[in-house]
């Protein structure tokens, strides 16, 4: 059962007891990522996760990772639109070593001058390294065509030229402002006493501050966009979709249905076109991206170079005879049955539950359970499908990007 309890400062705490788990995962989670971002410190969010990491007043970066290994633990963080997270992973016996270095790390930062032109050039790395993906590349680009120049619409990373105008102060400045009572819980999965793990978040958890942040305001309209970038490589890669599938949607998990059946398995049926019959594409797929107030359903697909427009056809094929004639009985059975079981298998771990518990009282305010998420997957409808189809069969909604070695007029391909 899922408890939610408070802190002395404020700030909540999302219990799961596990009773058969021998692990315990902690992480604490806060509500600022790139959305909250503008076009002076785009990467912030990404950069201080980075930064967590390097050091304390009373530890080395050296010594975090050697205090975790000695007691066999895991312990990192992760950067996504609208949310950061900072855990560690370790058996029930060894939480306390555990979660005090997590706290250490991050309350007390050093943000020190040095590591932290030496960090940037590690995140140099890492966009050089998604840049170098052009699946990456098309997919953050499709964000920029669907969200033009709000923070949804840029990378997470960040871009060099802003990250290299980084200070210790932008740092303290963006934590101070982000990183508040009203923005930040703690979110708990595994084995552990209750009372003795709260006691030791209390003992921590006193350096928060309690000013707002700013609500974040998200896109309030919408127009198609085409983004094309000609890149020497051997595969044409594109990216083609609608917006508007936000998670609070009543047909979230509908959408989820009807994307399962059109390109989420072997059996879909852009996969079994696109790759099984033309033998055009290695990776063919569709996939929904879901934030508070805003997301998208796309499809995307890496072909050769003189078969993008081809493909195109295909999919526009298949999106035609998904308006026409609907789905079946069976594929609807077998995409819920599918829906199920990938959403219990990512919540069968400890770090499974306390990222879903995390995330979902953060940006929600409330948490299923396993099994009322698997109500709602049995509660859609046909009815709740056919809404589906038809906003994500409408070819004038449709942004799209691409790159490949010879340009084309993506709004053409898509809309004649």
């Amino acid at each position: 059962m899922v408890k939610i309890r408070k802190l002395n400062c404020g700030a909540d705490v999302v219990l799961e007891h596990i009773p058969s788990a021998k692990s315990t995962c902690v992480g604490i989670w806060v509500k600022a990522g790139s959305v909250n971002e503008n076009g002076k410190n785009y990467g912030i969010s990404h950069f201080i996760e980075h930064m967590t990491f390097k050091g304390t007043p009373t530890r080395s970066a050296r010594q975090i990772a050697e205090e975790i290994d000695r007691i066999g633990g895991q312990i990192n963080a992760f950067t996504g639109k609208e949310a950061t997270c900072y855990y560690v992973k370790t058996l029930d016996s060894n939480i306390e070593p555990g979660i005090e270095v997590l706290f250490d790390i991050f309350f007390h930062s050093s943000y020190d001058v040095i590591e932290m032109e030496r960090e940037k050039q590690v995140v140099y790395e890492e966009i050089n390294m998604h840049d170098d993906s052009p699946e990456d590349d098309v997919s953050d680009t499709f964000y920029e065509a669907v969200f033009d120049d709000h923070p949804l619409g840029t990378e997470i990373l960040g871009t060099k030229e802003i990250l290299a105008t980084f200070t210790p102060d932008d740092l303290r400045t963006y934590v101070s402002e982000n990183y508040t009572v009203d923005n930040v819980l703690v979110s708990v999965a595994g084995s552990f006493d209750e009372e003795k793990i709260l006691e030791s978040f209390n003992r921590y958890f006193n350096d928060l501050s309690t000013k707002k942040q700013q609500p974040v305001t998200y896109p309030d309209s919408y127009e198609p966009k085409f983004i094309f970038k000609e890149r020497d490589i051997e595969q044409a890669h594109i990216c083609m979709g609608v917006p508007g599938m936000k998670l609070t949607d009543d047909l979230y998990y509908a959408r989820h249905v009807v994307s399962g059946i059109l390109g989420g398995s072997m059996s879909s049926r852009l996969f079994q076109h696109i790759r099984e019959e033309k033998g055009m594409a290695y990776s063919v797929y569709s996939y929904l991206s879901s934030y508070t107030s805003d997301g998208f359903f796309a499809i995307y697909a890496g072909v050769g170079q003189d078969k993008l427009e081809e493909t195109i056809d295909c999919v526009k094929e298949e999106l035609a005879l998904l308006k026409k004639d609907g789905i079946t009985d069976d594929e609807f059975f077998a995409s819920k049955e599918q829906l199920k079981s990938s959403t219990i298998f990512g919540l069968e771990s400890v770090s499974g539950r306390m990222a879903s518990n995390g995330k979902t009282y953060l940006l929600l305010g409330k948490i299923y359970t396993p099994e009322e998420t698997l109500d709602m997957i049995s509660d859609v409808t046909m009815d709740d499908v056919r809404q589906v189809i038809d906003e994500i069969t409408d070819l004038n909604r449709y942004s799209a990007s691409a790159t490949g070695r010879k340009a084309i007029d993506l709004k053409q391909a898509i809309r004649a």
